[in-house]
């Protein structure tokens, strides 16, 4: 009997090993009537996808379709995100990437290691250590958020906005269904983002600093027009600390039985360049890529897409494909090499890479070094998540 190809059933959130097993002897391609469209489900397959210009990353143009029969809040979201690189196709995506690739260099990204290395000390500090706390609220929010507000050059104080404005995009960025997603609340966050980054970005043309928007003004950015540069700065500050966010609760929860595992993160300086590829690769946030096909039809082997089809690259079976990674299931914090696609690929890799790694390495060596037995009051809480995402949402601590 064939597997049922759900990706948000509560089958393929607790066991992505298991799932992908039982999936991948069917073929590396297969069409769901579940989310009509084509699942991408082997490693090689994903792969080949990301790189293949037939399938479209462009959620804008569907978007504006949409905008047409909704209120005028929704138009203002879609014009927020036509910014955002991540939903668009050259040239465009290389108009809107470049820029922000130029700025954001590894040495940026190593100049913020001493105020992650800050932020964590002084959070951590902050938690009980003998009774229960909110682990995402105390920590794992506030930590990503003051980090990329120091990248942007934005007060941290503000973070407690941003997380309300986020919230409020979040319900389009990340619904499968985004038409039917209520607009008041939506356009209201948009139009706050909107005018703290358009006055920001003014102040920072005529007084630049340090931080990343100052050089994005003041170098290669002068091809982007003002809401561009506003949809670059959204996005860097919503995928800055969302996906950070989600991340470092999965890997409390995926680590609280792995005592062995919380002790190397913080003696073994080995696993320092492994350990949050690993992590990612088992408990990452994201758990599909959607495409389009483009306007013209084409094969790949014995499947044919066909234009405006559906296709999901599921970055989660390619990342437990057994002919990739040697015992899938395992967490291996020294996994090396480590060919995961937790950032994307191509393209469409992240910029925030970097940042995300050491943020999530210096994070969990702190916490187990404070806490060595951190762990979710609820170790039983299951995984939950739709076709795009996986993760614990809640999650009470105890140290």
């Amino acid at each position: 009997m064939a597997t049922v190809l759900d990706l948000a059933s509560s089958e393929v959130n607790q066991d992505p090993s298991g799932f992908t097993a039982a999936v991948l002897p069917d073929g590396p391609i297969q069409w769901s009537d579940i989310h009509r469209g084509w699942l991408v489900l082997s490693h090689e397959a994903v792969s080949a996808a990301f790189r293949d210009t037939r399938l479209s990353a462009d959620r804008i143009e569907p978007l504006q379709r949409l905008a047409i029969e909704r209120p005028n809040e929704f138009a203002k979201v879609v014009e927020l995100l036509s910014g955002w690189m991540i939903f668009r196709d050259p040239p465009a995506h290389t108009h809107l990437r470049d820029p922000v690739r130029r700025e954001l260099t590894p040495r940026v990204v190593d100049g913020l290691r001493p105020t992650i290395s800050a932020t964590v000390d002084q959070l951590v500090t902050g938690l009980p250590s003998s009774q229960p706390f909110d682990f995402r609220t105390e920590f794992a929010e506030p930590l990503p958020a003051i980090v990329i507000a120091a990248l942007l050059g934005v007060p941290g104080s503000e973070r407690h906005r941003f997380k309300a404005w986020s919230d409020g995009l979040a319900e389009i960025v990340f619904s499968v269904r985004p038409g039917t997603v209520p607009t008041a609340a939506v356009g209201q966050a948009v139009d706050e983002f909107t005018r703290f980054f358009t006055e920001l970005i003014e102040h920072r043309r005529r007084k630049p600093e340090q931080d990343l928007i100052s050089r994005m003004v003041t170098g290669g950015a002068d091809n982007l027009t003002a809401m561009e540069l506003v949809g670059a700065c959204t996005l860097l500050l919503f995928a800055g600390h969302e996906t950070t966010t989600n991340m470092l609760v999965s890997a409390i929860h995926l680590l609280a039985d792995r005592p062995d595992d919380r002790r190397r993160l913080v003696i073994d300086d080995a696993v320092a360049s492994t350990a949050p590829d690993e992590l990612l690769r088992v408990a990452g946030p994201a758990k599909t890529m959607v495409r389009r096909v483009g306007p013209e039809p084409f094969t790949v082997g014995e499947v044919r897409f066909e234009p405006r089809q559906r296709v999901f690259l599921v970055i989660l079976t390619a990342n437990h494909d057994p002919a990739v990674f040697d015992h899938p299931a395992t967490v291996d914090l020294g996994r090396e090499p480590n060919p995961h696609l937790g950032f994307g690929w191509g393209l469409h890799h992240c910029l925030g890479a970097p940042l995300a790694r050491m943020e999530l390495m210096i994070a969990l060596r702190a916490l187990y070094r404070a806490m060595p037995d951190l762990r979710p009051d609820d170790p039983d809480r299951p995984w939950s998540g739709n076709e795009l995402g996986r993760g614990i949402g809640k999650l009470t601590a105890v140290g």
